[in-house]
């Protein structure tokens, strides 16, 4: 009976440290990536390609966070930007189990 008593509070901390935690970190070059609301094609910007993301959103019988699942998102799409010479993401679609998808476009010139 010991290790399920040494058990269970383990478990309740991996929780409250997981719904805090941000496992996605912006990779240089990403923060000048910025993110614009779906919707029309913005003016003046060539389109570059789509970025598709996905991240846990549930760990075990946990749900995450959707806050935090979509920054996550958002910042594993920023963080490919610069390999596709975006400097501009539009979500093509709202995250869906984890999983979201965005159209880079370069905007700067």
């Amino acid at each position: 009976m010991r290790p399920l008593v040494v058990l269970a509070p383990t478990l309740v901390a991996l929780a409250l440290a997981a719904s805090g935690c941000t496992w996605v970190h912006m990779a240089p070059g990403a923060s000048a990536v910025r993110v614009i609301p779906a919707g029309a094609a913005p003016a003046g910007c060539e389109q570059r390609g789509e970025i598709a993301v996905s991240v846990k959103g549930k760990i075990g019988f946990y749900e995450r966070n959707p806050l935090r699942v979509r920054e996550e998102l958002e910042t594993l799409a920023r963080n490919e930007g610069p390999g596709l010479q975006a400097d501009t993401l539009q979500p093509m679609t709202e995250p869906q189990d984890g999983e979201q998808r965005f159209l880079a476009w370069r905007c700067r010139k």
